[in-house]
């Protein structure tokens, strides 16, 4: 993913082609207590508005930098949040949430997604 602060992901499962900004990536500490990395974004189709914040927990981020040898950075992290939210729009999985948590198996398969695009 070239740019994850501004794409579009689609179409979703009714043809409908999203446009996506990138809002804020924080430590969830501060915001829910968690210990997360969570990224904000918007999205807008047909008027519609609505927002998706991506969790991704601190302790598999690091795992994940480990085993990839990737350095455990903002980018990464708001990319691989962004590989996974189009994956969200394109399959309609936990579309209904606000809030979606990344599984070990979420990052890894996105972590691989961003190596294949490089």
């Amino acid at each position: 993913m070239e740019n994850f602060r501004q794409f579009e992901a689609g179409p979703d499962p009714f043809g409908r082609t999203w446009k996506v900004e990138f809002k804020w990536l924080q430590t969830a500490i501060s915001l829910r207590h968690s210990d997360t990395v969570d990224v904000k974004f918007v999205l807008y189709v047909d008027g519609e508005r609505t927002e998706k914040t991506i969790a991704m927990p601190h302790a598999d981020l690091l795992q994940l930098s480990r085993q990839t040898g990737h350095p455990l950075t903002d980018p990464w992290c708001s990319r691989l949040a962004a590989v996974h939210l189009k994956h969200i729009i394109e399959s309609g999985e936990d579309m209904e949430k606000d809030l979606v948590t990344m599984s070990p198996a979420d990052l890894a398969n996105c972590s691989a997604e961003l190596a294949r695009a490089a």
